[in-house]
């Protein structure tokens, strides 16, 4: 909204002059904000799946299928909306460097994000994948893809894409494996109560 202001206080480089590189950007945001929606759900989901007993069986299953439904339809979403940001990408490196695509870490977590996503979005097709546990624990997990894409590539990969190397980066990988051990026994007591349940 802002876009008609000039932004400059030191002159721009003319890679970042380039109109791509707000349509590139705004896109690939978009995305992330689907996916992380999707894995918000997945937890959810999950939470759900760990407090289900006699009692709320029947109506935590039905919502439980309901917020599955939505997770997939923001998947599809942002897988979508992943592929088209990435392809403008392309676009504006073609521009500015003469080449569309040249394996820089960026573009390359880019790429296996997209990937992690196709395959989430494609585990039904496999029936003894296609339960909503195992959904909704992809969903959370392929997060992970996301935040090395956009935090992990910036902090601790040098390439054209990385603007925030810092060396005092170490303390964020406890707060790495706190998520990590939350979301390990969050997935340990959802999948105990949903497979009594069903």
């Amino acid at each position: 909204g802002l876009n008609w202001m000039d932004p400059e206080i030191n002159p721009l480089v003319p890679v970042l002059k380039s109109p791509w590189l707000m349509f590139h950007v705004a896109v690939i945001v978009a995305a992330y904000g689907f996916f992380g929606i999707s894995c918000l759900i997945g937890l959810t989901n999950m939470v759900m799946m760990s407090i289900t007993g006699k009692k709320n069986g029947n109506v935590l299953k039905a919502r439980i299928t309901e917020l599955s439904i939505v997770n997939e339809m923001a998947l599809w979403v942002g897988l979508a909306l992943m592929t088209v940001g990435t392809f403008l990408g392309a676009v504006w490196a073609n521009e500015s460097w003469g080449r569309y695509w040249g394996w820089d870490p960026k573009e390359t977590w880019a790429l296996i994000t997209m990937v992690v996503y196709a395959v989430v979005t494609h585990l039904h097709l496999v029936k003894r994948w296609n339960n909503p546990w195992l959904f909704n624990l992809a969903s959370v997990i392929a997060f992970a893809s996301v935040l090395m894409t956009f935090f992990g590539v910036n902090y601790f990969l040098s390439g054209m894409h990385s603007y925030g190397q810092n060396d005092n980066v170490h303390g964020i990988f406890t707060y790495l494996y706190i998520a990590l051990g939350a979301v390990i026994i969050l997935a340990i007591l959802s999948y105990g109560r949903w497979k009594a349940k069903v």
